[in-house]
């Protein structure tokens, strides 16, 4: 019985519970060891999210403030959790993409594989373009206040902000994936989004407007700029897709050459 049903490549449900149990466990492992490495490296990262706050201390009074005993161990933690996930990702997506492959047909394993290796690096350019861009949303929001003005911040505010505005831009950078993806299981025509591209548009410059101030025209440009190509960029693969499936689909209405 056991070798029929390796015959058939199906496999009894223990079997997958114990590959389950087996990669959650190396992925685990993974994420604990990133943890340490991000807890250990914690200190260098707060340094740099605290350089705009030292830049602007030089010209007001600015500092990052804690508001309780246990806020510095809590925000190391926050941040030794985060890089953790961060830097074991390579890992734990590997795992999960191992484990899900086998229920995958050979053109669904193509799509989830184009999927993941184009989101990555697209994600970590938008994580990359938040980084570079967070110092000057910073010391634009602070430039509000006037120069009489303390600008005290909560240590583990201001540290969710960064996360969040470089997380969002990573994210934004990975949207035109979906969209290709979608393309390519039917889900959504090239035609469809070349009708909705006005929408696309304004959620480009509102998302932009959002992770940027109001007043930072050139942090918004920043943004927007790479997002709008991006997604020329996915409009472009579909369009090429649908035409090379209209083909196909072309010939094979086509009559077979009689002899």
């Amino acid at each position: 019985m056991t070798t029929l049903t390796a015959a058939r490549g199906t496999m009894p449900l223990s079997g997958h519970l114990r590959e389950a149990r087996g990669r959650a466990v190396r992925a685990a492992a993974a994420v604990a060891v990133g943890i340490i490495a991000g807890y250990v490296l914690s200190d260098g990262i707060l340094e740099i999210l605290r350089a705009p706050i030292e830049q602007l201390a030089l010209e007001r009074s600015a500092s990052l403030n804690y508001d309780s005993v246990t806020g510095a161990f809590e925000l190391k933690l926050k941040i030794a959790l985060f890089a953790g996930i961060v830097l074991a990702s390579p890992v734990w997506l590997y795992e999960l993409f191992r484990f899900l492959a086998p229920g995958l047909t050979r053109r669904e394993k193509r799509y989830t594989f184009g999927f993941v290796f184009s989101a990555l690096p697209l994600f970590a350019a938008g994580c990359a373009t938040g980084f570079v861009l967070f110092p000057h949303m910073v010391e634009l929001l602070a430039s509000f206040a006037s120069a009489e003005d303390s600008t005290i911040l909560t240590a583990s505010y201001y540290v969710d902000f960064v996360m969040k505005v470089i997380v969002a831009t990573g994210i934004a950078f990975v949207l035109p994936v979906f969209i290709v993806l979608l393309n390519f299981m039917g889900v959504l025509s090239a035609a469809a989004i070349r009708r909705s591209w006005r929408a696309i548009l304004i959620a480009i410059v509102v998302f932009s407007a959002l992770v940027t101030p109001a007043a930072d025209v050139l942090s918004m440009f920043l943004v927007a700029l790479p997002m709008t190509v991006l997604f020329a960029a996915a409009f472009g693969i579909a369009h090429v897709h649908d035409h090379r499936a209209a083909r196909r689909a072309a010939a094979d209405l086509l009559p077979a050459p009689t002899t």
